[in-house]
């Protein structure tokens, strides 16, 4: 019965490693829809979505079956708990791909007048943090986990001047209100992303050291 659930477990793991995997390119893809303004990349993210979702009720009813069968404790039981939390985090993080998406089909017949602001760069740095909290999960990697909590400190800084300069923009031309707008939802979409690898970095620490860090980020060594 052990060997068993010991198998039940790490097919769990191994869907949610791959489960993270198709998130990681759902984000990609809608950041890479938004800066080249492609209504048809965006597209097929949002058709994508609806895998995503699906995957996540299953990787929810497996978690919860194991424990309603298995009754795990220590060790399995932290496991189970973070595949459940993280499995909602990158569902998530799916919904923000989404919202990038839909901008980006809405920005894709206008023009800008200056390409996208620094939505790349933090788009690197949201794609980034979440690589590295899956990377972090699938390795039980602590200090990669608390690099990327320190990381998220970054994310906050680079959505806060952007926004800072778009609402200037908006401010000295209202012509570009509505891509400024855009904009500014995109930034906050991947900050967002940040906060969500957060948690799993978060969860990571907690599965390999049984340790709870969140809100006591700033107490980290």
């Amino acid at each position: 019965m052990k060997e068993h659930f010991a198998e039940q477990l790490e097919h769990l793991r191994r869907r949610l490693i791959l489960f993270g995997a198709e998130v990681e390119k759902q984000i990609a893809g809608a950041v890479e829809a938004f800066t080249e303004a492609s209504a048809a990349q965006a597209s097929v993210v949002i058709a994508n979505d609806e895998a995503i979702n699906r995957t996540e009720v299953e990787i929810e009813e497996e978690a919860i079956h194991l424990f309603a069968l298995q009754q795990p404790v220590a060790v399995d039981l932290r496991l189970l708990i973070a595949c459940l939390k993280i499995n909602n985090d990158l569902e998530r993080i799916g919904d923000h791909a989404v919202n990038i998406a839909e901008c980006a089909e809405r920005i894709s017949s206008k023009k800008p007048l200056k390409p996208f602001i620094d939505i790349p760069s933090m788009g690197e740095v949201a794609m980034g943090m979440l690589k590295d909290a899956i990377d972090s999960f699938v390795n039980r990697d602590v200090e990669l986990a608390r690099a990327v909590i320190r990381k998220d400190d970054v994310l906050d800084d680079k959505n806060k001047s952007i926004i800072r300069e778009l609402l200037t923009y908006m401010a000295e031309s209202p012509s570009l209100i509505s891509y400024s707008l855009e904009c500014i939802s995109v930034s906050k979409n991947l900050e967002r992303v940040g906060d969500l690898a957060t948690n799993i970095a978060e969860d990571t620490i907690y599965l390999a050291q049984a340790k709870l860090v969140k809100h006591h980020a700033a107490e980290m060594p």
